[in-house]
């Protein structure tokens, strides 16, 4: 990829297009940015990014001039690829990339891309801990919240970057090639930005697109999507599961992790500093009981058998591995226990955004539960997630533009003790005087946090603040 000589348009003021920016100028080129907001404030991005101070910045629709002298267009992860102005400049043979493949271009050392549809966070920060455990100069990076390109500038050549990768980000990749990947699962998200189940697909597995035999993918076998692209990844597969007992891989029985089949070491890209690491199992081996971790739910079993492959591709000692994951506790805002107010157990899981992740959030819950659903509408179906309440929902309160929809899916599985909320506060005054010793409450509302809120993080903060507050 040949940046040098192209006329550079960043689109996106937010954090992704600012740290852009910044890693642009301080490689000696002169970007634009442009946000479509109207009602943007440059003063006042200006003064809030001194980066920005000298860079020329347009807001609205982008004018004729400008589209014909661009001849790179840098995407934040939000602005949807097939616009009809950017489809006018990809047709032009303008280079269009996003943060992800800029920052890869400039960034050094190995890399690990994580994607799935849920269980990214958790494993990219499980991960990134057990990395930092053997490893010098560890970076944890991307969907996670921390722009890549805010840290390229202080990579070293035998670092390491753990990057989550959503399927938006795989969108505008094109050299970007981790040496360890892992697709953790696909499920039905985001279809109003692509369009279809099967373009979304195609960007999940986009993540291995330039790996080899060399490299390593980790696989989810019990994942239709993810199974059927064992025999096509063009990387080695080490695939896990918490259904079956695999011959090859990692997978869960009766309460115990296991790793069958052999150990791959990965020595191809490990020199000097770096030491290898080979440990053929008597296979099976009995890996750890899931009793000692900290994490709850299935879904996270899932994750750490990912997190267990991918430290096992990046030859990380078991015992160094095994400490991190025992010591590890849940992330932010997914299946995240607040507190225990009058008898009642409250549980974020705000970053449940889609019905698959909210799944994993009832399916974790072992107490009578006052469910909070709804909020943004991404073209979702929710019959999966109703089935999988299993008599454990109590009251469903639901909020947001999809609380009809939701309402009305509910009502066909059986399920009538709803309430609706017109705001927030009303939501969780309606859980808190609903809710008896011995309940829990699970904010998981298998919906975007857009409309009611700027992000799902602020979403989850509000929750715990309200919850907090609740006086015994």
């Amino acid at each position: 990829m040949i940046l040098e000589d192209k006329k550079i348009l960043v689109v996106g003021s937010g954090k992704s297009g600012i740290a852009a920016v910044e890693l642009l100028k301080s490689r000696g080129f002169e970007p634009k940015l442009i946000d479509s907001n109207e009602n943007l404030d440059i003063d006042k991005l200006k003064n809030d990014n001194p980066v920005l101070k000298d860079v020329e910045i347009i807001k609205g629709e982008i004018t004729k001039e400008l589209k014909d002298e661009t001849t790179c267009l840098i995407l934040s992860p939000g602005v949807p690829t097939d616009l009809p102005w950017i489809n006018e400049l990809r047709d032009n043979k303008c280079l269009i990339i996003g943060e992800i493949e800029l920052a890869y271009h400039f960034g050094k050392g190995a890399v690990i891309g994580i994607t799935g549809t849920n269980g990214k966070t958790t494993t990219t920060t499980l991960v990134g801990e057990i990395m930092k455990a053997y490893y010098n100069n560890v970076d944890v990076v991307g969907n996670i919240g921390i722009p890549y390109t805010t840290k390229v500038l202080e990579q070293k050549e035998k670092g390491i970057t753990v990057a989550e990768i959503s399927s938006f980000q795989l969108e505008t990749t094109i050299e970007f090639h981790p040496v360890v990947t892992a697709i953790l699962n696909i499920t039905p998200d985001h279809l109003n930005r692509h369009h279809s189940m099967e373009n979304y697909i195609k960007a999940k597995e986009h993540i291995t697109a330039k790996q080899t035999n060399q490299d390593i993918c980790v696989l989810n076998y019990d994942s239709p999507d993810t199974r059927a692209f064992i025999n096509d990844c063009p990387a080695y597969v080490i695939a896990f599961s918490s259904k079956e007992r695999l011959s090859d891989g990692y997978y869960y029985e009766d309460g115990f992790i296991y790793r069958a089949g052999v150990r791959r070491d990965h020595t191809g890209y490990w020199e000097d500093d770096f030491v290898s690491y080979n440990d053929n199992y008597n296979m099976p081996k009995k890996i750890m009981n899931v009793h000692d971790m900290n994490l709850v739910g299935m879904c996270n079993i899932e994750n750490v058998m990912a997190a267990l492959a991918i430290a096992e591709s990046m030859n990380v000692p078991l015992d160094i591995t095994l400490d991190v994951i025992k010591k590890f506790k849940a992330v932010e805002h997914r299946i995240e226990f607040v507190a225990t107010k009058r008898g009642v157990d409250y549980y974020n899981d705000s970053k449940g955004t889609n019905p698959d992740a909210a799944i994993q959030g009832i399916r974790a819950m072992t107490k009578p539960t006052i469910l909070i659903g709804g909020g943004y509408d991404k073209g979702s179906e929710y019959d999966e997630w109703i089935e999988s309440f299993d008599n454990k929902v109590k009251l469903l309160v639901l909020i947001g533009v999809t609380r009809n929809k939701i309402a009305e899916c509910a009502r066909k599985h059986g399920i009538t003790n709803i309430k609706f909320a017109d705001t927030f506060e009303e939501c969780m005054n309606i859980c808190i005087e609903n809710a008896v010793a011995g309940d829990a409450v699970l904010l998981s509302p298998a919906c975007a946090s857009w409309g009611m809120f700027d992000n799902y993080e602020q979403r989850g903060h509000i929750f715990k603040d309200i919850v907090n507050a609740i006086k015994e």
